[in-house]
């Protein structure tokens, strides 16, 4: 659970519900398709409407992407767990109910961990249940009148509530990111916010130090990180505002206008017992044995944090960078490839784990910075993993200094129209260093011909150094680069300078 951090005296409390569409190519209960874009109204049966006569039937898949989500989160994968009947009245809901998991759901506890900044966090996890999505209503191509398009009625949700452990819109928004990650990592959603694939309702309440908690107005349906900041810190500052005027906080549903900025008030929040939840006598008990569990945990792949753990602790790595490492499968897959290969280069396991934080952290900023120049995606990545771990490999090995490196990726990025194996990265960074004149100066005669010029041509700033300003050594090292064409050695030009201004 958070530190508590205080606005204007009082401390937000926020607890998360998160709706994650699962990746089945049918409903939960039908076999009606799940693919998003269909014509209105075509792709909801009569299982869905829950027409007489109709029967629902569990999806399987739907419950084998739950067990992958509570294996991920560490949580408890109940062996029985029951569906309920939620009734309310809502025009895209045509049966007058809902079928989902009350008292005894399919995933129980668990907790999501991630960093804010420095510093790790973790939230709680209540559970995570299954349930089936409602249709959705039209307004906007409707004058004076409303549609309903039911085709996403039916379509597998899992709920994932956590306790109210988050202090601070920053700290929920890490959370939904990193939820995010894990969903789409495992693949048990798509993760896609604009379709509705991954939605997130904040239960956000204040309340003085110590205090009991306050009365929570829950935010529904943010579909975007940058709207879930807003539409928090806004609902914060309100409540404070009414607070401090007198005025109790009544218990609500809001919705967050991107265009104003603000939360407005859509319905009084009901509890538990406006739905007359009880069991849905259509649907026996779902049943998981262990054996089930065991089949779907020896299918999955390796989980984002396993991996993080496994880069700090093969390749020497600070958490935090093995952590921003596994932020994407995708990025995770290139890195991986990349150390092996700088692995495989090096030879030399002292030389790998002196270097490989280094090393990586260079070329995940030159990385990076060249996907976001110019909107490439790392699986499109002009510059393969091995070639990039080539051209780290050459600048440990001291053959190119980081100002060639950059001018060698440039070239690589240009160049990779071809497909360069992985047998022959190497040999054709080499064959580029050679090419481009990049190979770094390490030849302590050459690099001390270039410094005594530099330091004849200098006499002001050699006298001001040896006065004791060290900022005047700069001034020397800027002409020695220079003269040599960029190509000398950093560490050594610094070294020889030191000992000849002795």
């Amino acid at each position: 659970m958070s530190a508590a951090r205080l606005v204007h005296g009082y401390e937000v409390v926020i607890g998360f519900e998160t709706h994650a569409q699962l990746s089945t190519q049918s409903k939960i209960f039908s076999r009606a398709s799940t693919a998003f874009g269909a014509e209105a109204n075509t792709q909801a049966c009569a299982v869905d409407l829950a027409l007489p006569g109709t029967l629902p039937v569990m999806n399987k898949g739907a419950v084998e992407r739950a067990i992958e989500l509570g294996l991920a989160l560490g949580s408890h994968i109940a062996e029985r767990s029951v569906f309920a009947r939620k009734n309310y009245f809502y025009p895209d809901l045509p049966k007058g109910y809902q079928i989902s998991q009350f008292e005894i759901p399919v995933v129980q506890g668990g907790a999501v961990s991630f960093f804010l900044g420095d510093e790790k966090k973790t939230v709680r996890l209540v559970r995570a249940h299954l349930e089936e999505d409602a249709g959705k209503s039209l307004h906007e191509d409707f004058v004076g009148q409303s549609g309903i398009d039911l085709n996403r009625a039916g379509t597998p949700l899992l709920e994932i509530v956590t306790e109210p452990d988050m202090r601070s819109s920053a700290e929920a928004v890490a959370y939904a990111k990193e939820l995010h990650k894990i969903v789409t990592w495992i693949g048990i959603c798509d993760g896609n916010m604009q379709e509705g694939s991954f939605r997130c309702d904040a239960n956000v309440s204040v309340r003085k130090p110590d205090a009991p908690l306050g009365t929570r107005r829950e935010i529904k349906n943010l579909n975007s990180f940058k709207f879930m900041q807003q539409a928090i810190d806004y609902e914060v500052r309100w409540q404070i505002e009414q607070i401090e005027d007198g005025h109790a906080i009544q218990q609500a549903t809001v919705l967050f206008n991107p265009d104003t900025g603000e939360t407005r008030a859509m319905r009084t929040k009901e509890d538990a017992a406006d739905y007359r939840y009880f069991p849905d006598p259509d649907l026996p008990p779902l049943v998981i044995s262990r054996e089930w569990v065991e089949r779907v945990r020896s299918e999955m792949a390796e989980l984002p944090r396993v991996m993080a753990a496994r880069f700090v602790n093969d390749y020497v790595l600070p958490e935090q960078f093995a952590d921003a490492i596994t932020s994407d499968r995708s990025k995770a897959i290139y890195f991986e490839n990349f150390y092996q290969t700088l692995w495989q280069n090096l030879g030399s396991q002292s030389q790998f784990q002196e270097s490989c934080a280094k090393g990586a952290s260079w070329a995940m900023v030159e990385l990076s910075a060249r996907l976001n120049t110019f909107g490439v995606l790392i699986s499109e990545c002009p510059v393969g993993a091995e070639t990039l771990a080539a051209v780290v490999t050459r600048i440990i090995q001291g053959q190119i200094n980081h100002s060639a490196a950059k001018t060698l990726f440039d070239s690589l990025w240009v160049a990779s129209g071809t497909e360069i194996s992985k047998v022959n990265a190497l040999s054709v960074v080499d064959s580029l260093i050679e090419a481009k004149g990049l190979k770094q100066i390490n030849d302590t005669g050459a690099l001390e011909a270039i410094i005594d010029e530099v330091l004849a041509a200098h006499p002001k700033n050699v006298e001001e150094f040896k006065a004791g300003n060290a900022k005047a050594l700069n001034g020397l090292v800027g002409p020695i680069m220079k003269a040599s064409k960029g190509k000398a050695n950093p560490a050594q030009v610094n070294a020889l300078l030191l000992e000849k201004l002795s």
